[in-house]
Parts: structure tokens; sequence; C-alpha cells
């Protein structure tokens, strides 16, 4: 879940912020959204540790849209989502004609944790505006459930290797 404030900025302020770059996030983008039927969402668990899922979107569309800077991923009917990584401010991916951005999932920090939910589903969705597309723990590639606890994501990034090393992987 997101929640977002509104804060007053001063119009050149504002100005100064979207003209400014951001590390480790494409370029702010004039593109609005991309409609949720011109993306491709992807979700796969890792074969060598199924508590790092790794997820992609990609724009089907004829046109570059954003997507929120860190995918939205909730975990069958518990409160709450996966919290991006680093944890700073909001902001937009853009999404070329074609382009797909990749951000990777760690759902529990120690498995043998005692807090630790089991549930049969994981959603991602690419903007929080959107429903998202449900995988299940088949689907996904794990044995039977999908375990979390205080789960993190990455933000989106340009590679998939570039979000197993924003998370610490590889």
């Amino acid at each position: 879940m997101h929640l977002r404030a509104t804060v007053a900025v001063p119009v050149a302020a504002l100005a100064l912020l979207l003209a400014a770059p951001q590390s480790g996030a494409a370029p702010q983008a004039r593109a609005g959204t991309c409609p949720e039927k011109y993306l491709s969402v992807r979700a796969r668990a890792s074969t060598a540790d199924p508590t790092v899922v790794r997820v992609s979107v990609t724009n089907l569309g004829s046109r570059a849209c954003t997507v929120d800077h860190a995918p939205t991923v909730t975990f069958g009917d518990l409160d709450g989502a996966a919290l991006p990584q680093p944890a700073r401010g909001g902001g937009a991916y853009r999404l070329g004609t074609g382009a797909t951005a990749y951000a990777t999932v760690r759902t529990i920090a120690d498995p043998a944790d005692p807090e630790t939910r089991r549930v049969d589903t994981l959603t991602v969705a690419a903007d929080p505006s959107h429903w998202g597309l449900s995988f299940t723990w088949a689907a996904l590639g794990t044995k039977d459930t999908i375990r979390v606890w205080e789960p993190v994501t990455t933000w989106w990034q340009p590679t998939a290797a570039a979000a197993d090393r924003a998370l610490g992987i590889g």
C-alpha cells in the first residue's frame, strides 16, 4: 500500500526537482502513466533461492509512458506491500516503446523466522493505480507456498543484473 502526501512546492523549486537526474532510475519523463492493458508483467522465483522473485514490466504500447519508481508487490490476503529499497521518495520510471524494466523482490530475510507467513499468491503492479497481475506459488516456481515476512523490492532497473545488485544479490 502506498500513501502519498501532498506538499506545496514553489514552481521554480518543482522545476529544479523535475530536471535533476535521479540515481538508479530513468530520468523523469513527461509521458503519462502507462495504461495497464499495454504492459506485460512477469514474475519468477529464483531457482537458487525461492525467497527471491525477479519481476519485469514491458511496455507493449506505441508510445513511451511511465510506471511508478518501484513495483507494488503484495502477498495473498496480507496487508501492505513490499517496501522499496532504498526507501526514499517516489517518482516515475520512463518506459520507452518495447522497453523492459526489472526489479528484484526478497520475500523474507530468514525463512526460519517464526513470524513467517505463507500465502498462495503474489501480485505485481507496475504502478499503484493498476490492479496488477497475480502469480500462484506454482507459476512462480516455488515448492509449495510463498513465504513472506518484511518483504522488500528494488526500484525498477534497466537490467535484471542491476536489480539483483540493488538488492545485494550476485
